[in-house]
């Protein structure tokens, strides 16, 4: 009878001593916050003045004002070199930063739709080769949006998110030589879509929009693999609203 009387004192002075120490040591309500990307980013970019379809771009990349041309009708011929890709892999083993963009200034506070008709000039060399929509923060913060050729030579939509590090995600084969790409934004979520005719859009990808305000969207060529591409932009469209419907992407 002893034995458990004293069983039972042991168990409720354990059970005291550990509601003091609860009470002296609280724990804290606040939630775990998560840091921003930094990493110690690169913001890229000198300053050019080129218009196109009445969209002021304003920042190059790489050089990029030397590899555009625009036709009288707006059509933009985009020329890149040997090797030139953006892209920064979780393995350090094919990170690139030379593939030139062009750029205009969009306020990230307010809805935008940014939408391109894209022809690359696809050869049989010509792996990875893409003409590009871009997002752009600075060198470790963006997302491109690609028109591409896969490892086994088929023509696809592409999408890369790059947080410190890049993703790779293929999406849909594409048979015809051009793909209408678009990217949209209503300030809480970006999602991009390709269309086969301008008018039914197919959403490949959808995420939270964690930019900052002063955000950059453009295009690109990219040849990351062979001695060089070309890719053609046309019906270039920055409009000052979202899709009504981030599902069908109209």
């Amino acid at each position: 009878m002893k034995r458990n009387y004293f069983i039972v004192c042991a168990l409720l002075g354990a059970s005291f001593a550990c509601a003091a120490v609860n009470a002296a040591s609280p724990v804290s309500s606040k939630p775990k916050t998560t840091k921003a990307v930094s990493a110690s980013p690169r913001v890229s970019g000198t300053p050019c003045n080129i218009k196109i379809a009445g969209i002021p771009f304003t920042k190059t990349i790489n050089g990029a004002e030397k590899q555009v041309t625009v036709d009288d009708k707006g059509k933009v011929t985009f020329r890149v070199g040997e090797k030139k890709d953006f892209f920064c892999d979780p393995n350090n083993q094919l990170s690139n930063n030379t593939a030139p963009i062009l750029l205009t200034k969009v306020d990230n506070t307010k809805p935008f739709t940014f939408t391109a008709k894209v022809t690359p000039e696809f050869t049989k060399k010509g792996l990875y080769d893409a003409g590009v929509l871009y997002l752009y923060v600075n060198d470790n913060f963006w997302q491109k949006f690609c028109f591409e050729q896969d490892e086994r030579g088929n023509h696809r939509i592409v999408t890369v998110r790059t947080m410190g590090t890049s993703d790779d995600n293929n999406h849909d084969i594409v048979t015809q030589p051009y793909a209408y790409m678009r990217i949209s934004s209503d300030t809480h979520t970006v999602a991009s879509y390709y269309s086969l005719d301008n008018k039914n859009w197919q959403m490949v990808r959808l995420y939270k929009n964690n930019y900052p305000k002063e955000l950059w969207v453009g295009i690109s060529a990219q040849c990351p693999v062979d001695k060089g591409s070309v890719s053609y932009f046309e019906a270039l469209s920055l409009q000052n609203k979202s899709v009504s419907d981030f599902r069908m992407g109209n």
